[in-house]
């Protein structure tokens, strides 16, 4: 993304005299956090929420499942996400949202740049390898990859209680 996406604090949920949560902070919270939460969409319509290792780089969100999980069939039959990320603290922190859709990729240069990038953000406990397919660090087992380029983030301020949200535009 070229410029920050355009952020306005909603006065709902907000104290009254706090401004919009910067983009730069918000995106680094986002690229800084070790932990996510991924809800997709069963196909009789109930939530599916699991914790995962992903990356955010260049304001698009990626991670890797393997074929035989839950978020996996899941995203097959719909590709809505939400994301989040934060802490579980009332007072300090930022927690975030991310929505969008999921889209396989399946480009070989792209797979390779996110497992090293893994390694790098997990010093080594993530993995995954390129070898004419994408595999899991397990070693054995196919993996596949999935962005998901935010059409929505929100950013919940703690202490000073502003809640921002980021109106994402795409190409």
């Amino acid at each position: 993304m070229n410029a920050a996406p355009a952020a306005v604090v909603d006065p709902r949920f907000s104290d009254s005299t706090v401004a919009a949560t910067p983009w730069t902070e918000t995106s680094a919270a986002l690229a800084g956090a070790e932990l996510y939460w991924l809800t997709t969409v069963r196909a009789d319509g109930r939530p599916h929420v699991t914790p995962l290792t992903a990356l955010w780089v260049d304001d698009t969100f990626l991670f890797a499942t393997g074929p035989g999980e839950q978020k996996a069939h899941n995203l097959a039959g719909n590709q809505q996400v939400a994301i989040t990320t934060g802490s579980n603290g009332w007072t300090t922190g930022l927690d975030v949202v991310i929505e969008g859709a999921a889209a396989t990729v399946t480009d070989p240069v792209e797979l390779q740049r996110f497992a090293d990038l893994m390694r790098e953000k997990y010093l080594g406990a993530w993995d995954y390898r390129v070898r004419g397919e994408f595999v899991s660090p397990d070693g054995e087992s196919l993996a596949g990859l999935y962005r998901v380029d935010p059409t929505k983030v929100l950013a919940f301020a703690k202490g000073r209680y502003a809640q921002t949200r980021y109106r994402l535009r795409r190409a």
